[in-house]
C-alpha cells in the first residue's frame, strides 16, 4: 500500500508520466489491467511504476537464477585416455564426447595421455592424439595448456571457447522453441548440465587406472637388456628433468601433428 502521495509515476512503456497524485496514479493502472509498484521508496516524492507485478516478479527470479548460474566457478575436469597409447579408436572417441560434455557446461577439461615402457621412446604417437582430439573439439574449447609431462604422462587443458558455445546454445534454443519448448533456454542449460553429470558418472563408474600393470609392462620391456648388460653398465637413476618436463615456450606441438602416425 501506497500511503504517500503525491508520487513520480512511470508507464508500463518506460515513459515518464510525472508526479500525479496517488489515487489517479492506481486509477490509470487499473484501467489498464496491472498494478501500480513503488519502486525507488527512498526518493521524495517516491518513484513508482505501472506493471505487471506478477510478472516482474517471475522476470527477476529468472535473472537471479542465471546470475546464480553464471557465478558458479567451472572445474576442472581430468579425462584420461587408458593406460597406455594403445587405446582403441572408439574409446578415444568416448573421451571425446565426455570432454564436450565437460566443456559445453563450461568445465575446463585436463586430458592425459600415459605412456607404458618402451612407448616412452615414441612420445609422437600419443602427442599426435592430443593434437588430433585438440582438433575435433576445436568446434567448443581453445588451448589453455600445451603437453605438460609428469613422469610417464602428458597432459593438456583445454578451455570453454566461450562464443563459440554460445553460438551452440542459442542455435539449440532456437530448435527447441521451434518445437515448442517453453523456456528454450533454461532447457538448453539444464541438458547440457544434466550431460555433463552423467559423464561424469561414467567416469567415476569406470574407476582410476591401476598403476601395478604400467609399472609391470616397463620392467618386462627392460628386463633382457637388464639381465645382459647388469654387469658393465648399472642402472643409472633418472633425473629431474625425465621426471618433470615442460615443453619449451616457443614450440607448437599442434603444428608437430602427423595423422600418419596415429592412422
Amino acid at each position: 500500500m501506497i500511503r504517500i502521495s503525491p508520487i513520480r509515476v512511470i508507464g508500463p512503456n518506460n515513459e515518464q508520466i510525472g508526479v500525479i497524485e496517488t489515487y489517479e496514479a492506481m486509477r490509470m493502472a487499473q484501467e489498464q489491467g496491472l498494478d501500480l509498484v513503488e519502486v525507488v521508496p527512498d526518493s521524495r516524492p517516491p518513484v513508482c511504476k505501472i506493471m505487471d507485478y506478477g510478472k516482474h516478479k517471475f522476470e527477476l527470479s529468472q535473472k537471479e537464477r542465471k546470475n546464480r548460474a553464471a557465478s558458479k566457478s567451472s572445474e576442472m575436469k581430468e579425462v584420461r585416455l587408458g593406460r597406455s597409447v594403445k587405446i582403441d579408436p572408439h574409446d578415444v572417441k568416448i573421451r571425446v564426447d565426455q570432454s564436450r560434455r565437460f566443456l559445453m557446461a563450461g568445465h575446463k577439461v585436463q586430458i592425459t595421455q600415459r605412456f607404458r615402457g618402451r612407448e616412452m621412446m615414441h612420445r609422437g604417437l600419443g602427442l599426435d592424439r592430443l593434437a588430433q582430439i585438440c582438433r575435433d573439439l576445436s568446434d567448443v574449447a581453445k588451448v589453455e595448456m600445451d603437453p605438460r609431462w609428469l613422469g610417464k604422462q602428458a597432459s593438456i587443458i583445454l578451455a570453454p571457447d566461450k562464443v563459440k558455445i554460445e553460438a551452440l546454445k542459442r542455435q539449440l534454443a532456437k530448435e527447441k522453441q521451434a518445437a515448442g519448448v517453453a523456456d528454450a533456454e533454461e532447457a538448453v542449460e539444464a541438458e547440457l548440465h544434466a550431460q555433463a553429470q552423467a559423464a561424469q558418472d561414467a567416469i567415476d563408474q569406470d574407476g582410476p587406472d591401476e598403476d601395478d600393470d604400467d609399472e609391470g609392462g616397463q620392467e618386462s620391456a627392460h628386463g633382457a637388456e637388464g639381465a645382459e648388460g647388469q654387469e658393465s653398465a648399472p642402472k643409472s637413476k633418472p633425473s629431474k628433468k625425465d621426471k618433470y618436463e615442460k615443453p619449451g615456450k616457443k614450440k607448437d606441438f599442434m603444428s608437430e601433428f602427423d595423422p600418419n602416425r596415429i592412422g
